[in-house]
């Protein structure tokens, strides 16, 4: 096999890309093409990289010459996947992780330290709760958990020493809104750092950063792998925080997305938009439809009329999301009967998915919580927790009609 000579420099600068519509950056963004001119991302699956000279290896490690040295700090496959999303997300750099909840954890532990303080939304994934209520407490660092939609509570909330005021929205599972633009000032006011986690409303849907967000959290497990492949997770920030905080928290503990799942996350941004918009048209139509059938007490739906919060709803998000909450009649047992009946939709506690999915949150992502306090987030036992997937939405609505005669 000979070898193909050096190819020409690109024709889109980064700059251009920037100036692109978010379909485009997400097929053409953050290529790297070795000399053999692939059209496809290449997988630089290597733990390490090898240096011309000790010279060489020297200046890299001082950060004075630009490229790889090890896996666990940076991959060029890797790398791909982080300038795309950057360019979407519009943020100066992006990192990926292994899993969301790396993410989660280590946008929070790179910033912190004892006698530090933190302010979150009560309406949190479990995981993130846990960090949040049990992990953090441990290392010396306090929290208050707030009713994310009530601003006098954050603006009480916050302290001298408060660093981090941490949120998601649309939250899991009770798809409540947190006005991310007022938390924001309340954030800013106090010379903290928000981290907001929109894995409920992908890059697609809400932009974070755009509304006044420091640090933006995704498990790409969901919506941007997609398919129900890989595990990862990216955080995106600025370089000020990256260089600060981030990159030697992440180089130093390793919490290192695999060059593997980050080639499949690569290509998992390729087709996010198309997914995303037709996963969102099922989901609202299905809202509608749903809430007309017998056996279901209540549906929750961001851009539905009748959510408590759609105005904030239509001034934050680009579309109401892929994933629909509702209760059945019946409690549990009403709740179990619906899941055993559904022949299409599959139990899993995964989202995001070309397949639909449905979760009963109470003795899944949030059993661990007592009634008590699942009922203060707004969960309760009827409540099911519907990813809508890529089916045709007639199929899906006569699965759902099926099952709700077993209620």
């Amino acid at each position: 096999m000979t070898e193909t000579p050096n190819l020409p420099p690109a024709k889109l600068s980064p700059a251009d890309i920037a100036q692109l519509r978010p379909e485009t950056r997400l097929v053409q963004g953050g290529i790297l093409r070795s000399p053999f001119g692939e059209t496809a991302e290449a997988l630089y699956l290597t733990q390490g990289y090898v240096y011309e000279s000790a010279e060489q290896a020297e200046a890299r490690f001082k950060g004075e010459d630009p490229g790889f040295i090890y896996t666990r700090y940076s991959n060029p496959t890797a790398a791909m996947f982080e300038t795309r999303l950057a360019l979407l997300e519009g943020a100066e750099v992006a990192r990926g992780t292994a899993s969301g909840m790396a993410a989660v954890t280590a946008s929070l532990l790179c910033q912190l330290r004892s006698g530090d303080h933190v302010v979150a939304a009560r309406a949190l994934f479990g995981s993130c709760r846990y960090v949040i209520e049990e992990l953090l407490p441990r290392f010396g660092i306090a929290t208050t958990l707030v009713d994310g939609t009530d601003l006098a509570a954050w603006k009480a909330a916050v302290r001298p020493e408060t660093r981090v005021l941490f949120l998601e929205s649309p939250t899991n599972p009770t798809l409540e809104l947190v006005d991310i633009a007022a938390v924001a000032e309340i954030s800013k006011a106090a010379g903290a750092c928000l981290i907001v986690d929109n894995v409920f409303a992908t890059p697609m849907l809400q932009s974070p950063l755009a509304l006044g967000a420091d640090v933006v959290v995704y498990s790409a497990t969901k919506h941007i792998d997609g398919q129900g492949r890989c595990l990862a997770g990216v955080v995106l920030c600025s370089e000020k925080f990256l260089n600060d905080h981030l990159q030697t928290f992440l180089r130093q503990t390793g919490p290192s997305i695999s060059p593997f799942n980050a080639w499949v996350m690569l290509k998992g941004l390729e087709t996010l938009p198309l997914r995303v918009e037709r996963s969102q048209a099922s989901a609202a139509l299905l809202a509608d439809r749903m809430a007309e059938l017998p056996g279901i007490t209540r549906v929750i739906y961001p851009y539905r009329a009748d959510h408590k919060q759609y105005e904030l709803a239509i001034r934050q998000m680009r579309g109401g999301g892929t994933l629909v909450t509702f209760e059945v009649e019946g409690g549990k047992a009403g709740a179990f009967r619906f899941l055993n009946g559904l022949k299409l939709a599959r139990i899993s506690n995964n989202l995001g998915d070309a397949k639909s999915l449905v979760t009963h949150p109470a003795t899944t992502t949030h059993q661990r919580f007592s009634p008590e306090a699942r009922a203060e987030m707004g969960i309760f036992d009827g409540m099911v927790r519907l990813s809508v997937g890529l089916e045709h939405v007639d199929d899906l609505t006569d699965d759902i009609t099926r099952a709700l005669k077993a209620v």
